[in-house]
Formats: C-alpha cells, structure tokens, sequence
C-alpha cells in the first residue's frame, strides 16, 4: 500500500481551483515540538488562479480550504495561504 501523502493529496484537490501557479511548501520541521502540531504537518500553499479574480482575501481562502476538506482533519494541522488573481 502506497504511503499516504498530504502534499499530493492537497495538489491534486486544488486542482479543482484551475491554478495557472501552484506552489506547496512544508514548514512542517519549522514547528516541530510544537504541542498542537501531533497528527498533522504545517504547509504553506501559493495559488493563483483566475478563480480569485473579484473576489476578497477571505473568499479565497474559503475557497482553498473547502477544497482541502477533511485534510485539515486528518493530514495538515496548519495551512498558510497565498491566494491570488492573474496579475496580481
């Protein structure tokens, strides 16, 4: 059985937001020892995304995490979000 892979798992979800850029960093080792951070790693997440055009910075990461879903439960405790329009 294939070892289970929140950055590949949270890539292939985003793409449901038709990113132009994509960019997905783990901070995970930044936050070690962190008392919250058991069961889940920290990620940073750059998109853009003509889906954003219009749209207020927390529209956007509503967007981004409704479509992370269940992995803030089960793969990612922590997740920062750059989320932008073309051109911006």
């Amino acid at each position: 059985m294939p070892e289970y892979d929140p950055i590949a798992e949270l890539r292939r979800r985003l793409q449901t937001l038709e990113p132009l850029e994509l960019e997905i960093r783990d901070d995970s080792a930044a936050h070690a020892g962190h008392a919250g951070a058991a069961g889940g790693g920290h990620y940073c997440v750059r998109l853009v995304s003509p889906r954003f055009a219009g749209l207020s910075r927390v529209q956007r990461h509503r967007l981004v995490f409704a479509a992370a879903g269940d992995l803030m439960q089960k793969g990612i405790h922590a997740l920062a979000v750059t989320a932008l329009a073309p051109g911006e």
